[in-house]
């Protein structure tokens, strides 16, 4: 671009030259129109001119708006119709299931063979349309995010896979979510129309908006998936985005409310519901929701749901490691693919049959199960009455206590949701988790209402304990434990449409997220770890050797690299030796000053063209020339006289393009031509040809490279040796760096590699990694901090040049290591 705008302004400046010279040979008189035509042509292209500037004008101002317009109505669409279709599959399901009411056997078949059908054909399509619809989706989004290219992640046919197969996962009743799928979902489409909105506006090609697209796509992604745009937004921020951009705060906003407005009005378009209200609404009182009594209660729920959370996500992990050990078993299931997502939906059918153990667990209960334990009701008070409970009544055994059967459900469906979230087929891990936490809830708040069966005395008057009210904090608690964030309370208050626990929601979320973070990384970040993506894992709290660390630790000290005075031997060797994207670019090896970056593809190319067989097709024909006028005493002097044609032949393999040039070869020519390989010149009596066409090239390889053609960074990024471990990981995190070059007064002393910084943090080279004591720094300042002034006035720091006279800045150096060093 930056040639382009170059061009055009010199363009526009000869252009005035030109009519500036034209005007003064006309002795200053204006130029004249041949006709009166030409002068309408003239204002009307003027005219249109002005028009087509307001347009563009008019759309850049509104291209924002536009694009997230569009972003949030079709992932509202999308995700309608999600629901819808895997609605309508589950009433299938039921009313089939119902309809073999007395035959129990017919039952058990079509309760396993429905969702079993269903998660085949995900587990199938996601195979062969595209495996990167495996999985939730927003590990891979966080590390794209971080910069790190994943290939086939965000186009269309990942987009196909993962609507279709997340809409069988749906309509089979297996524990799966939603939301971690449909992020990645709306990440795909956010990109799509950015590069379809790249045709009116070349904005959207940048990198760094990029970046935004995704963020905005990620916030679109949570807000649509259940009518929560609040939560939704704070959601993709801590979970996606290390370092979060407040200008993109309110595209999120804007996108993800009106795609959840869009939701919902499309629910109530179809009837299910009556006006626009919260997904799962609750019903609890306002006067007096909660008493300072029950905190404990809420403590309590906080504490446990972090212990949870964290053996949830060690679980998880656990299970996919577990697989992977065994060799023969990993083998045998990466063979036949479908044979594992086809033993866990059989298991877990199994066991949630009504008529089997499914009776001791609410098994009927699928999509009302979040409804039913947001209940207002005190189920252990109407176990005998269950008809006014509606549809919570399939909680409650005549034999069996509501206290096993809630116990039960949470005990049975965290070992499900922990095996389910590892098959190949998109699934989500927060709606499981939610569900878990909301029967984990409402158990305490069964058991708060068992000891307290009068309710709460508060200035002279009894308040009821609201099992619900606990049911909430529950899930809010667990899934902020699992996830590591705070936002899932605020999706809670969106849900539920009532924000009167907002006091023991936030209690309980801090003391889960305490807890869990301090124990496992969240169930993200374990899949990063298992998955072994290129990303840079946060720095704990505990982490107290992070100052302690510096980059000449950890950083790698035998780097390739290519000096501006190589020649193109060794730059091949360098190629062939490394596999690295980049090589750094020096004075020379001697000095060893770093001029810049270059990237492998440069070089390549650049090495490509000096031993390409057009160019030496052309000294060839250059050459031809001179001997014919003198004699030439280079490689080629004992070549005998022969036509250019038959000479250019030896490389037709390599270029079939001017085959059309040759218009008359001799008869061995010819049969070469019929061989159509290189071993027919071998075999005859060309081989020579050969020899010669190694000594060019072997001549070619000790010239000295020309760097002119090959674009450089001339300003890579760059650390000192004493940058500190916490220092780099700051800046490799807020840049998206995936390497840097350490240097020392302007001279290339290592790189470090993301991949070395990710190991130093995860301790795994304690081997290789020198660790300082705490207060080495500290002392090192204090032996060197004698009593002498550095200059007349106090300052911090001072500018290390190379000379007096070039002030070519080379370091800043504090004042205090100025002292003078002790002979």
């Amino acid at each position: 671009r930056y040639t382009d705008q170059i061009t055009d302004n010199i363009s526009d400046k000869e252009a005035a030259k030109l009519l500036k010279k034209q005007a003064q040979r006309n002795h200053g008189r204006p130029l004249k129109r041949d006709s009166q035509v030409q002068i309408k042509e003239e204002h009307y292209s003027k005219c249109q001119g002005r028009d087509n500037s307001c347009y563009i004008t008019l759309l850049k101002l509104g291209e924002d708006w536009i694009f997230l317009v569009l972003l949030g109505l079709v992932m509202a669409l999308v995700s309608w119709g999600v629901d819808y279709a895997s609605a309508k599959t589950v009433q299938a399901y039921k009313w089939t299931y119902r309809a073999l009411h007395p035959n129990v056997p017919l039952q058990y078949v079509v309760w396993v063979a429905f969702p079993l059908g269903l998660i085949l054909f995900a587990a199938s399509f996601c195979h062969f349309v595209s495996p990167q619809a495996v999985g939730s989706g927003i590990p891979e989004l966080k590390t794209i995010m971080r910069g790190v290219v994943l290939k086939e992640y965000l186009t269309l046919k990942a987009f196909v896979a993962k609507v279709v197969a997340l809409t069988a996962g749906l309509g089979s009743g297996m524990p799966v979510g939603k939301e971690g799928p449909f992020v990645h979902i709306a990440s795909i489409c956010a990109v799509v129309l950015s590069k379809f909105m790249s045709i009116f506006c070349g904005v959207y090609e940048q990198p760094y908006y990029y970046t935004d697209v995704l963020t905005v796509g990620c916030a679109v992604g949570v807000g649509c998936c259940f009518g929560t745009p609040l939560g939704g937004v704070l959601f993709s921020i801590e979970v996606t985005s290390t370092y979060f951009a407040v200008r993109n705060y309110w595209r999120g906003f804007f996108a993800a409310t009106f795609s959840a407005f869009v939701f919902r009005v499309l629910a109530v378009w179809n009837k299910d519901a009556v006006t626009i209200t919260a997904l799962f609404r609750t019903n609890f009182r306002m006067d007096f929701p909660f008493d300072l009594q029950e905190l404990p209660a809420f403590a309590i729920i906080g504490i446990c749901s972090g212990f949870l959370g964290a053996f949830f996500v060690y679980l998880n992990r656990q299970v996919v490691l577990g697989i992977r050990r065994h060799k023969a078993l990993s083998q045998f299931l990466t063979k036949y693919r479908l044979i594992y997502p086809a033993v866990i939906t059989f298991c877990i059918a199994s066991v949630t049959f009504p008529h089997g153990f499914g009776q001791f667990m609410a098994g009927e209960v699928r999509l009302e199960t979040i409804s039913t334990l947001f209940d207002n009701y005190t189920w252990i008070k109407h176990s005998g009455d269950t008809q006014i409970l509606g549809k919570s009544a399939a909680w409650i055994h005549p034999k069996v206590s509501v206290f096993v059967i809630i116990l039960l459900f949470f005990l049975v469906k965290f070992c499900m949701a922990v095996i389910a979230t590892t098959m190949p087929i998109p699934c989500g891990g927060f709606m499981p988790v939610f569900v878990l936490g909301a029967a984990f809830g409402r158990l305490i708040g069964e058991i708060m209402a068992s000891l307290f069966p009068n309710g709460i005395l508060f200035d002279d008057i009894l308040y009821q304990i609201l099992p619900g009210g606990y049911a909430v904090i529950g899930a809010a608690a667990l899934t902020g434990a699992v996830s590591h964030t705070v936002s899932t309370a605020v999706i809670c208050f969106e849900l539920t449409g009532q924000i009167s626990h907002i006091l023991p929601m936030m209690v309980a979320v801090i003391l889960a997220n305490m807890v869990a973070q301090s124990l496992q990384p969240s169930l993200y970040d374990s899949i990063i770890q298992v998955k072994k993506l290129p990303y840079l894992p946060d720095l704990g709290w505990n982490h107290i050797s992070k100052y302690n660390i510096f980059v000449e630790d950890i950083m790698v000290q035998d780097v390739k690299f290519v000096s501006s005075n190589c020649k193109y031997r060794d730059l091949q060797a360098v190629l062939q030796s490394t596999t690295v994207k980049s090589l750094p670019l020096v004075d020379s090896p001697e000095s060893m000053i770093l001029l810049g970056s270059v990237e492998r593809s440069e070089l390549q190319a650049l090495l490509q063209t000096h031993l390409s067989p057009e160019r030496r097709r052309l000294l060839n024909r250059e050459m031809q020339q001179k001997l014919n006028e003198a004699p030439y005493d280079g490689p080629w002097a004992n070549l005998p006289k022969l036509k250019h044609e038959s000479f250019a032949y030896v490389d037709e393999d390599e270029d079939t393009e001017e085959k059309g040039e040759v218009r008359e070869r001799s008869g061995q020519t010819a049969a070469y031509r019929m061989l159509g390989s290189r071993q027919a010149f071998e075999e005859s009596d060309s081989s020579p040809f050969l020899c010669q066409i190694d000594a060019w090239e072997q001549e070619e390889l000790n010239k000295n490279v020309c760097f002119d053609s090959c674009r450089v960074d001339p300003s890579p990024f760059q650390l000192v040796e004493r940058t500190s471990l916490h220092k780099t990981h700051t800046l490799f995190s807020l840049l998206g760096l995936s390497h840097a070059y350490v240097t020392s007064m302007g001279k290339l002393r290592g790189v470090l590699a993301l991949e070395e910084l990710q190991k130093a943090i995860e301790g795994s080279t304690r081997s290789g990694v020198r660790l300082r004591p705490p207060l080495a720094s500290f002392r090192d300042i204090n032996r060197t901090s004698t009593n002498t002034k550095v200059g007349s006035k106090s300052k911090k720091s001072l500018p290390l040049t190379q000379s007096p006279k070039e002030n070519s800045l080379l370091a800043l150096i504090p004042s205090i290591d100025l002292a003078p060093i002790p002979l």
